[in-house]
């Protein structure tokens, strides 16, 4: 059993964490800044769920660049501006210097992240609920080799969601590998990070181990997660820059609804004109 102390603890970190998730929930689906990315509206309050206020803070000042909203209002500014909708894609794709920002690494991290965040949790409560399972007298092994295969899995579908929507000449199949190649290194790389805290928590930490049941069981998975983050990290920024990520920028989608814009303009002026018929 926890110590009072702990779960005191425990409980105030995670009902920080909680309330940052749902504000990003609420965000996007109620005040209506849902992403244009739609697998982002998932992705950005499972991490929030162990970052915290820090994610929440990123959200805002980052991450809401991307939801159709902002976007929409951005692209119609741009547009009455003359911006070159093939100069905003080339600054979105492009990886060297400073047009690959930590948000960017971090973006393509949150990704394996979620996978693992979510993963875990399954993980933890499936290896909890079967009595609990142990394994040399301790649920931690049962837990590390249940949660990377939940987390792996949940991570590649994240990643094909990503991939696919952004490379439409991309089949299905071929998606699904090339989410594979993105994800596994990333994911494993998280795992590092989440597990040798886990094993840390469980043999130095605590002794008697937490009980999964106890808040401060996931107190310690959240300090496990930031950690995991760290470490996946630098190489997801690896996985960037080589090509096998995404670089998720606002700008490229913002292209598109520039290009949109200026494609209505002249049809608009059409319609405007008496007499004119309006041809969209």
């Amino acid at each position: 059993m926890a110590p009072h102390w702990a779960e005191v603890v425990a409980w105030i970190f995670l009902g920080v964490a909680g309330a940052s998730s749902l504000i990003v929930l609420i965000d996007e689906f109620v005040v209506g800044h849902r992403q244009h990315m739609a697998i982002m509206n998932i992705v950005h309050p499972i991490t929030a769920l162990y970052w915290g206020p820090v994610w929440l803070w990123a959200y805002f000042t980052r991450g809401r660049h991307s939801s159709k909203k902002v976007l929409g209002a951005e692209a119609k500014r741009l547009a009455d501006q003359g911006a070159d909708p093939d100069q905003l894609r080339r600054a979105a794709s492009a990886t060297d210097g400073r047009e690959l920002t930590r948000w960017h690494v971090s973006d393509a991290t949150s990704h394996c992240g979620a996978g693992c965040t979510l993963g875990d949790i399954f993980g933890e409560w499936i290896v909890y609920l079967l009595g609990p399972w142990m394994i040399a007298g301790a649920t931690l092994w049962p837990e590390i080799i249940l949660d990377f295969p939940l987390a792996w899995t949940i991570g590649v579908v994240f990643q094909y969601f990503t991939i696919v929507p952004m490379r439409p000449e991309v089949g299905k199949l071929r998606g699904v590998w090339l989410a594979i190649r993105a994800d596994t290194l990333s994911i494993l790389s998280f795992q590092v990070g989440l597990f040798a805290w886990m094993i840390f928590s469980a043999k130095v930490l605590w002794n008697p181990p937490l009980e999964i049941n106890t808040a401060a069981h996931w107190w310690m998975m959240q300090v496990g997660m930031i950690l995991g983050f760290f470490t996946a990290y630098p190489v997801n920024r690896w996985l960037v820059k080589k090509g096998w990520k995404e670089k998720m920028d606002y700008r490229r989608p913002l292209a598109h609804i520039v290009e949109e814009h200026e494609t209505a303009r002249p049809a608009r002026r059409r319609a405007a004109q008496p007499g004119t018929p309006y041809t969209a």
